[in-house]
């Protein structure tokens, strides 16, 4: 099994089409065809499902995307070990977040970062609570944000940031003056809600079972700006921790109201690596300089 063969295979999977592949990788389509047809022939596997819209992979194609993308990462681990001989004058960091950070704490920080150390380049992507542990079990990201996860094993928490759920409204909504709110009185009025694999959407719908409650959700979506976009508009009322929407909360835009159920009262947004997996040097660097952000967070709550 050739290395450029695995190379074709491994862009194929990724992107889930064999023209997507070629255009990454500047080959014609019928040269990766051809790599994918010649490793599909060694394994005696099919690896992909062809269609009109692109590629699938097939079971045993799921099984070696796993293990391919494993010795891509490895190779990516082994030129950042080269890296920091160079004192971190290049690199790659992936972090993967809860989507309330990239609008929030984490530009800053890429800029901090980004002053001290202009070489390194950072994959971010957005996600739910679940995919964001997945990512990191799978070795796809280096550092995950994750908010309110079920502790596993493999995944160690550096820090966290403890702080209550509030639900948001715009100034002009009629519940924008309130001191404080019952769960009571938010499901009167329509909701817009993550889906159900976020850990945002999972305290809602524990606290809602409880109380045996009846909301009005308007919209579900896999995306929080979207959630308190809409709740701008004052047409819906959204949930977020006050970290996730600064800007929002200091251009006044939106109002940020606590919520007198307990189960939103202790929200978690947890920095966190697998436990058994070193970091790369970029990798460890921007993890301090995060880690030293959401304590100065935790520190500044503390003290007020």
């Amino acid at each position: 099994m050739r290395f450029l063969t695995l190379r074709y295979f491994n862009e194929v999977a990724k992107l889930g089409s064999i023209r997507k592949a070629a255009d990454r990788l500047h080959v014609a389509p019928s040269a990766v065809s051809r790599q994918i047809a010649q490793l599909e022939l060694e394994l005696a596997a099919v690896l992909f499902e062809r269609s009109k819209v692109g590629v699938q992979l097939t079971a045993a194609g799921e099984v070696l995307a796993r293990h391919s993308h494993r010795i891509f990462r490895d190779l990516d681990r082994a030129r950042s070990g080269i890296d920091d001989l160079r004192g971190l004058q290049r690199g790659e960091v992936s972090v993967w977040v809860i989507e309330g950070f990239v609008s929030g704490l984490l530009p800053d920080l890429l800029g901090n970062f980004h002053h001290r150390y202009p070489g390194v380049s950072f994959k971010i992507q957005t996600g739910s609570t679940d995919r964001i542990v997945e990512a990191l079990l799978e070795d796809e990201a280096d550092i995950g944000i994750t908010f309110n996860a079920i502790s596993r094993p493999e995944i160690e928490v550096i820090t966290e940031y403890v702080e209550p759920i509030s639900c948001l409204v715009a100034p002009t909504h009629e519940y924008a003056n309130h001191s404080v709110l019952s769960l009571d009185e938010i499901c009167k009025h329509h909701l817009a809600l993550p889906e159900h694999s976020f850990g945002l959407r999972q305290v809602f719908e524990r606290a809602i079972a409880k109380r045996r409650l009846n909301p009005k959700i308007l919209v579900t979506t896999n995306s929080l700006e979207l959630t308190k976009t809409m709740a701008a508009t004052a047409q819906v009322i959204a949930f977020m921790p006050a970290l996730t929407v600064i800007s929002e909360l200091a251009a006044g835009g939106l109002r940020a109201i606590p919520i007198s159920d307990p189960d939103f009262a202790a929200a978690r947004s947890s920095i966190c690596v697998h436990r058994d997996r070193p970091l790369p040097h970029a990798a460890q660097q921007f993890l301090k300089l995060l880690a030293a952000s959401i304590d100065g967070l935790s520190e500044g709550q503390r003290q007020k």
